[in-house]
């Protein structure tokens, strides 16, 4: 499928996103894009090794990356894992695969909110307050993140999920989120 879309001058000038949790898959696609392409998603959760090498083969391709905060104890869930996760993994990608820090972009999760739980209580301000502090933090990285978690306890009622994605999402970008995956 890549293949045929790169023989299309106008598709192959458009950034290709790759995303796969089986890496086979993630170097296969790169091997096939033309210009810069976005791999989705390296993360820590097999080790700094692991993580690395791909960091390194992705570079290579000349791809961005996009990062999620998980590691080997598991995914972020409060505004302290998603900095640590996100300080850790933006130190080894500069320091150590030599990974340009624009072609670096965050994911620090994005949880539902009003689940009726207290310790989901804070999801939405935990992600607010994380990207503010990748943005003033770590230069040149980006932040995304799927909006649609957001108002998963409200599946069934699109009314009050697009207000809800609406409203983080001026939230959001006010703090500095740059992509939203809408899905």
């Amino acid at each position: 499928f890549l293949n045929l879309l790169m023989a299309e001058p106008d598709i192959a000038r458009v950034p290709i996103m790759i995303d796969s949790s089986r890496w086979e898959i993630i170097e296969a696609g790169l091997k096939c894009i033309q210009g810069k392409g976005v791999v989705n998603s390296i993360s820590l959760k097999n080790g700094e090794d692991e993580f690395l090498d791909q960091a390194r083969r992705i570079r290579r391709y000349g791809a961005a990356v996009i990062v999620m905060a998980l590691d080997e104890k598991g995914q972020a869930d409060s505004y302290e894992r998603r900095v640590e996760i996100s300080q850790r993994s933006y130190n080894l990608l500069v320091e150590k695969a030599k990974f340009p820090p624009q072609d670096i972009i965050f994911d620090p999760n994005i949880f539902p909110v009003a689940t009726g739980m207290e310790e989901h209580r804070n999801n939405a301000l935990d992600f607010f307050k994380a990207t503010r502090w990748i943005r003033e933090n770590l230069p040149g990285a980006h932040v995304s993140g799927g909006v649609s978690n957001v108002s998963f306890s409200f599946r069934g009622n699109d009314a009050v999920r697009e207000a809800m994605h609406s409203s983080f999402l001026f939230h959001a970008i006010r703090e500095g989120m740059d992509i939203a995956v809408p899905i």
